[in-house]
This record gives C-alpha cells, sequence and structure tokens, in this order.
C-alpha cells in the first residue's frame, strides 16, 4: 500500500508541476502578446496550455488531496 501511494505521490508531483507549469507559460505568453501583438499562434498557445494545464492539474489536485486524506486517516506513517 506504501509504495503505490509513493508512486502515485510522484505522478501527482509530475502533474501538478507540469499544470502549474502550463497556466504559468500562458500568463507569461498571454503578457507578451498583450504588449507585442496577438497573433493567432499566440492566441492557439494560450489556449492549448490552458486546456492541458487544466486537464493535468485537476486530477493532481483531487490525487493530492486523497493522498493528504489516507495519510491522515493511517496516523501519517509513510
Amino acid at each position: 500500500m506504501l509504495v503505490r501511494r509513493a508512486r502515485i505521490r510522484v505522478l501527482v508531483a509530475w502533474g501538478r508541476r507540469l499544470g502549474y507549469g502550463c497556466f504559468g507559460a500562458a500568463v507569461a505568453l498571454f503578457v507578451w502578446g498583450a504588449v507585442r501583438d496577438f497573433d493567432p499562434w499566440v492566441t492557439a498557445t494560450i489556449t492549448w496550455l490552458l486546456v492541458v494545464g487544466s486537464i493535468v492539474l485537476a486530477p493532481a489536485i483531487v490525487f493530492h488531496y486523497g493522498l493528504r486524506a489516507a495519510e491522515r486517516e493511517d496516523g501519517g506513517a509513510r
């Protein structure tokens, strides 16, 4: 059980990094597009970054809270 949780914890960490990274890149690209010019590729890239970030981050957050609840229920054993 602990090995499975450790694997899930690693996947959750990667998912959160990727998801928040996509959102950060989308914000940075939005600022860059606002300063320069919103070319069609900028708009499409921002949209895809937001979609991918949402698809990856939502389950990662849910599993993160699930892991925390399971550890709390087990008394914090790792």
